[in-house]
């Protein structure tokens, strides 16, 4: 079976990300929060630094398998200089599109979008998932600190 035009760019995009992540590491003096991803032994440390409510830095340190750390250097590309509320929105329509619905919001993720075929995969979408998650909880916990 032939690979699409679109799936041979789905891989390419993600073997890119997953071999050279954008955004990895740790922002020092920054509070990572950790997540995993016990399913498949995915670990996360996201470091989120905020100026008010704009996301002024992020990066993310752990291991995962590629989809996984694909996903979190898309996420940290899409939601660098947005605010908290805009990168909620963003975290929102990518679960959503990870689980195979469809919107034509998913154009605002970047090449983030290009993760909707994990939904052809529904045990995958943890590991998809897994930076978006981390994002939610970062953001709530800068909120909940009122800083």
């Amino acid at each position: 079976m032939a690979l699409s035009r679109l799936d041979s760019l789905y891989m390419a995009v993600v073997s890119d990300h997953s071999k050279s992540p954008h955004h990895h590491g740790v922002i020092e003096g920054v509070e990572a929060l950790q997540l995993n991803n016990p399913t498949c032994g995915d670990v996360i440390a996201l470091s989120v630094k905020f100026d008010g409510d704009v996301i002024e830095d992020i990066a993310f340190a752990g291991n995962g398998c590629t989809i996984s750390t694909a996903s979190s250097s898309m996420m940290t590309d899409a939601v660098i200089g947005k605010t908290t509320a805009e990168a909620l929105e963003l975290a929102e329509i990518f679960s959503e599109m990870v689980q195979g619905k469809e919107d034509d919001a998913q154009e605002r993720l970047g090449e983030a979008e290009l993760m909707a075929g994990v939904s052809k995969f529904p045990q995958r979408v943890k590991c998809a998932t897994l930076a978006w998650n981390a994002l939610k909880k970062s953001i709530e916990r800068h909120e909940q600190l009122g800083q």
